[in-house]
């Protein structure tokens, strides 16, 4: 189904594939990637005028949702935020969450409605759109680029570059600054042959994710669709395609534009936005994915990733081997706190799920919920445990599904039809039972994504189907099964887009900023605490080991009703690692205790020893917590998986290397130092030893990439050797101030002089 070639090709023509090892007298690898459609894209967006391995890109329009807006806002608005440059639309799509903690969920909202008429936004009242899904109908554009702080920021299938990033990539530019990265590699994925009846765009996008995930091979690449299949799919596929990529840890992705995309921008009253996107005559790819889309099978991403997938036809045939392997990694993460049971799963031989799900920017589709309404219809989910559950993507998605009848057959069937939302993707809605198992067409499984707590005794778990198998398991009872295994015909009419609700509902201020608009604050809405600037020395305290082969940016912070508290940042902080580490917080808060003593000159004893052993002043050098990892930030693009730990006076992570591009860039904004250590070096220290670091704001400041350190452990002091890689200028003067914020207060204070 899928094939990986790790070795450069040309795209002649876009039709011919040559393998770089046979392409004499073609022009240069270097010379040939610009005519990608990546570079054509990224070149047009590069301030420096389009030159240079380092790219300083300018975005078309950004998006945020409600877990995010708040604090980006505030954070612009005391580093000097005057109007909105670009459109920002600011959807409230994780909103299910006002039972937690009283008025705080509205008063969000509300703060967002006055910040968009204050400084000119976009504002999406809740349950109109799921963030992806308004940008898409609303903001996307063939050759434009669109930020968001959400990391399945993806609209490549309708030719525009999305990116997700933490909240303080938005400010930048929100200030007129730029999104600085490495020119990337750009990765073809060539599509040919066309799916069968039954599969989905989710099996095709498992597959692709089985297939890339653990090797890293397209690790912040773009990767960039072409070929013959594209043609077979509809922009409703492609988008479920397009929108987990994410989950292979790319940078972006786009796709070759055609008539079908034409019609999506006609039907959406926008034809201006479409434009033929094609690469050059001669064009150079760093690699290449080949995908079969005639030999896609149905597939399932068992718990505890996308990437732990395979064929439905192989689960179903020995379920109790996969369930099996399920539990003792269950078992694995969280210890005795648990006691997954999945035998009762299987009865006959065959595995039940016990809740099904379609929902959000990948499962909520007219299409997908098109065919699973032609799958169930005449049929019933049943009156016993198994429970399912629709979420249409947009109100102009669920006007057309009451209009085609694809609502009331499913509601018919027993399926609970519910508004917009992205709950299902990220724990605050439909929490399955202890217990229980839930298939979904959302775009992630995460451990305790769906909302359980395991430090409670709790454990659910998500596997992850299209939304068409997922419908075919329903009218089995929940017994998993493969829709390519039933006979079905898809009769509903064809998407038509009506816009009337959004021009009747969303506030659209872009280019009418009126800056006497209050904006109004709940009690909730606090500032961003005191952070300080980076001192001569560094010394920290490990307050989490974490030795995981991947620590997700949901288990640095835990999504789900906990996102009720994200524009408190001292309240937020407290769940910190609360469903991996429990300890964390005191831990962390104890370190923080101590430095405000050292910052007053009443150095606690203890750590007046670790600074003599190693010959440091303790006025000449900062002290927080730091977290080990192997490899962190896996997942969400939430900044608060970086925040939390420096409002808890976190200083450094050190690890192996980043999941993903987005949380280093958190970490950086947020003025913790994202160390590494090489590859094989043994990390034997635990939480209580400390790491030192001598003179490294001026080795930052110097442009230095490593420093040789000490570590003070229990059995005396070992030296360690750090490196910090690849910051930008910007992003030391960050370092060095202390987090975004200062740095914009010095720059604000330089200008004002």
């Amino acid at each position: 189904m899928v094939e990986l070639i790790p070795h450069g090709v040309y795209l002649l023509d876009g039709k011919q594939v040559v393998n770089a090892a046979d392409a004499a007298g073609l022009p240069s690898p270097d010379e040939s990637r610009e005519n990608t459609i990546t570079y054509g894209i990224l070149r047009s967006h590069d301030v420096n005028g389009g030159q240079g391995k380092r790219m300083h890109i300018k975005f078309d329009a950004m998006v945020s949702h409600d877990i995010t807006y708040v604090g980006i806002i505030q954070t612009a608005r005391a580093s000097g935020l005057a109007e909105f440059p670009l459109p920002y639309a600011m959807t409230n799509c994780h909103n299910s969450l006002c039972a937690v903690g009283g008025t705080i969920n509205e008063d969000d909202h509300v703060f967002g409605l006055s910040a968009a008429k204050k400084y000119g936004g976009i504002y999406v009242p809740a349950n109109q759109a799921v963030i992806h899904q308004y940008a898409r109908e609303a903001l996307a554009k063939c050759g434009n680029m669109i930020l968001g702080s959400d990391s399945h920021t993806r609209y490549g299938s309708l030719g525009n570059m999305g990116v997700g990033e933490g909240g303080g990539e938005l400010v930048k530019q929100l200030l007129h600054n730029t999104w600085d990265i490495n020119a990337p590699e750009v990765v073809l994925v060539w599509l040919e042959g066309k799916p069968r009846h039954g599969v989905g765009p989710h099996d095709v996008a498992i597959s692709l994710v089985k297939a890339t995930f653990e090797s890293g091979c397209v690790k912040n690449k773009v990767l960039e669709f072409a070929g013959p299949g594209v043609a077979n799919l509809s922009v409703d596929f492609r988008n479920g395609i397009d929108v987990m990529t994410t989950e292979t840890t790319c940078l972006s992705s786009i796709w070759i534009t055609d008539d079908k995309v034409k019609e999506y921008f006609d039907m959406h009253k926008r034809p201006e936005a479409y434009r033929e996107l094609r690469p050059g005559k001669v064009a150079y790819y760093d690699s290449m994915i080949r995908i079969d889309l005639s030999t896609q099978e149905s597939m399932i991403a068992l718990p505890f990733h996308p990437s732990n997938a395979c064929t439905i036809h192989e689960f179903q045939a020995d379920p109790q081997k996969y369930l099996k392997a399920v539990e003792e990694d269950a078992k694995k993460r969280f210890g005795e706190k648990v006691h997954p049971d999945l035998k009762v799963k299987v009865v006959d031989g065959k595995a039940y799920a016990d809740q099904a799900i379609i929902a959000g920017c990948s499962g909520g589709t007219y299409e997908n919920l098109s065919e699973a309404a032609s799958i169930i219809k005449g049929h019933s989910i049943g009156n016993d445990y198994f429970t399912m559950s629709a979420y249409p993507q947009s109100t102009p998605v669920y006007l057309a599904t009451t209009r085609s009848r694809i609502a009331s057959e499913l509601l018919e069937a027993g399926v609970v039809i519910k508004p917009a939302f992205c709950g299902p993707c990220f724990g605050a809605g439909d929490v399955p039972a202890n217990n229980g198992l839930s298939i979904r067409h959302t775009t992630r499984n995460f451990p305790n994504r769906e909302g359980s707590k395991p430090g409670e005794g709790q454990l659910s778990l998500v596997a992850l189907m299209d939304a068409r198998s997922i419908a075919a398991s329903a009218i089995n009872g929940g017994r998993i099964t493969a829709a390519t295994d039933i006979e079905y015909t898809d009769v509903h009419e064809p998407y038509m887009f009506d816009d009337r609700i959004y021009k009747s509902r969303v506030y659209n201020g872009y280019g009418k900023a009126d800056p006497s608009v209050e904006l109004r604050y709940g009690p909730n809405i606090k500032d961003w605490p005191t952070m300080y600037p980076m001192q001569k020395n560094m010394l920290v305290k490990l307050a989490a080991v974490i030795h995981d082969s991947v620590t997700t940016t949901d288990e640095l912070i835990p999504s789900g009703e906990t996102s009720s508290y994200r524009s408190n940042p001292l309240r937020l902080s407290e769940f910190a690692l609360s469903r991996r580490v429990p300890e964390y917080v005191g831990r962390s808060k104890a370190i923080q205790n101590d430095d405000h003593a050292r910052r007053a000159g009443n150095v606690p004893a203890e750590l007046a020893d670790v600074l003599a052993k190693v010959g440091a002043d303790p006025k000449e050098t900062s002290y927080g917590s730091c977290v080990f990892a192997h490899k962190p930030g896996d997942g969400s693009a939430r900044e608060q998986a970086a925040s939390c730990q420096k409002v808890l006076g976190g200083d450094a992570n050190i690890c192996y290397e980043y999941a993903t591009k987005r949380y280093r860039s958190n970490c950086i904004n947020w003025g913790i130092v994202p160390f590494t250590i090489a590859e094989g070096t043994e990390f034997p220290y635990e939480v209580g030893d400390y790491v030192f670091v001598p003179d490294i704001r001026q080795a930052i400041l110097d442009g230095k990439e490593e420093a040789d350190a000490k570590v003070i452990a229990k059995d005396g002091v070992h030296d360690i050797h750090l490196f910090f890689q690849n910051l930008g200028a910007e992003e030391r003067e960050i370092l060095i101030d202390g987090c975004l914020i200062n740095y914009y207060a010095e720059q604000n204070k330089k200008r004002n002089k």
